[in-house]
């Protein structure tokens, strides 16, 4: 039987007003908790929390999209600020009894080729704050010293949603998903690009809440789902883990609804390498396991794509006899890959694409069953060989992992020659994963100090991850 509500009193506390609100037009505009947190991008625990004045520290963003989602014209936004004190606001700057012109001194002195020296890595590798009003004093801008920056070139009237989803809307959102998935896999998915898809999702999501026509209701959640794919990709490139899986979660229920298995295995494919990433093999198998659900509904190369996910998990867990049979799937299933099949944005999953991800999961068993390395180092040749300038970083992490695999058990001076060659590649990406593998690829050179062509390339990682 389900527990009465919890009765509310918006005269206890800000936080309980702005609950009491929140509460009020999520049930103005017919959502549930759990509705309204899919719309927003937050978990529907945490919308209750807020609901119940329980939560301590609402971001502004957040308030923001609930306005844009419920349509309360700025009502939470406007009142953030006095519901949720941000937490250094009391917190005098060590710097306030300095005068003006010593601040400026202190904090930029600049040098050759930078306009301002404010990006210098402090001891824990963040930058040093600039003083704002100092800036502000010393500059041009000082009459804008009352105003905030950021709120200054933020736009004071976000877009409105349409009335009514058209072809155009659906247009739209597909071609965003497009132009995050073409920049990502080029230059990575950290700095603008992230932001980029961050903003993105937000603005996609609040088209779920307009009117729809029947026949487009389909095709708006199957883009929505395209772009929460490749939007959590990116977080995941960047280490945004939680962003990712936030993101991946909408996919996956924006695909359900749609509903399109296609897109529903590939959230599953990103949801697995994600928790293979980051130590979960076994998730990560259960979740490629469950891509595969009615698989006879799949394309042979997203059968292919699924199958090279459970290899990387077989592979990370040592398992040698179901590294071997996934990879084996994942090769049959390829050989019967036909492109005119595939969805448009299947499209990267080429030769060059399955070489790689099966060369990752042999990859791990060289390295932790004392498997025969070479079984990966000729995926990775073919891979690396095959990858256009398109997708540089699958090009420079395959190469890495190839140069890793060789300095631990092959030729370093060979090793060393791929590995600059990877360089290439990833000096020009804001992608961690690949700033990973070359930290790791920098320890197995360890172990060949005094050659001059590992000492080298050492040398270069270092100044590259540095950068």
């Amino acid at each position: 039987m389900p527990q009465p509500e919890k009765k509310l009193n918006p005269g206890a506390s800000p936080q309980e007003w702005f609950g009491y609100q929140l509460r009020k037009h999520r049930k103005l505009n017919n959502l549930s908790a759990r509705q309204l947190g899919r719309l927003v991008q937050v978990s529907d625990d945490m919308i209750l929390s807020i609901e119940h004045g329980k939560y301590p520290s609402c971001h502004l963003h957040l308030a923001q999209r609930l306005d844009e989602v419920l349509g309360t014209d700025g009502l939470f936004g406007d009142a953030w600020p006095m519901v949720f004190k941000p937490a250094d606001a009391d917190k005098k700057s060590p710097d306030a009894d300095k005068s003006p012109s010593r601040l400026v001194e202190d904090v930029a002195p600049g040098h050759p080729g930078r306009m301002l020296e404010g990006d210098t890595p402090s001891p824990s590798g963040s930058p040093v704050p600039v003083d704002r009003r100092a800036f502000l004093y010393n500059s041009s801008l000082a009459a804008l010293a009352s105003i905030d920056l950021v709120a200054l070139v933020s736009p004071t009237n976000l877009p409105q949603p349409p009335a009514r989803i058209r072809p155009l809307d659906i247009d739209q959102i597909l071609s965003v998903a497009d132009e995050i998935h073409r920049h990502d896999n080029k230059q990575g998915g950290g700095g603008l690009v992230g932001v980029i898809a961050g903003h993105a999702m937000q603005w996609a999501v609040g088209r779920l809440t307009v009117s729809c026509p029947d026949h487009l209701r389909a095709p708006l959640y199957a883009a929505v789902a395209r772009l929460g794919i490749v939007v959590g990709a990116s977080h995941f490139d960047a280490y945004a883990h939680e962003d990712a899986r936030i993101a991946f979660k909408v996919a996956a229920e924006c695909a359900e609804e749609a509903p399109d298995w296609h897109l529903r295995a590939k959230v599953y494919s990103f949801l697995a390498r994600q928790a293979i990433w980051v130590g979960d093999p076994d998730a990560g198998l259960t979740y490629a396991e469950s891509g595969l659900v009615r698989s006879d509904r799949l394309t042979p190369t997203i059968q292919a794509m699924l199958h090279s996910a459970r290899a990387r998990a077989f592979g990370k867990m040592g398992d040698v006899r179901g590294t071997l049979a996934a990879v084996g799937a994942a090769d049959d299933a390829f050989s019967k890959s036909n492109p005119a099949e595939d969805p448009s944005w299947m499209a990267y999953y080429n030769e060059a694409q399955h070489q790689g991800d099966t060369a990752h999961a042999f990859w791990d068993l060289a390295m932790r069953a004392d498997q025969d390395p070479a079984r990966a180092s000729h995926r990775f040749e073919i891979a690396v060989a095959g990858h256009t300038d398109d997708y540089a970083r699958s090009r420079a992490i395959s190469g890495t992992k190839w140069a890793s695999l060789l300095m631990a058990k092959g030729d370093p001076s060979q090793a060393a020659a791929i590995g600059q060659r990877a360089l290439d590649d990833a000096g020009r990406l804001t992608s961690r994963r690949a700033a990973d593998d070359l930290t790791d690829l920098s320890r197995f050179a360890k172990q060949h100090r005094g050659l001059p062509e590992v000492e080298g390339l050492r040398e270069r990682i270092a100044a590259t991850l540095q950068a």
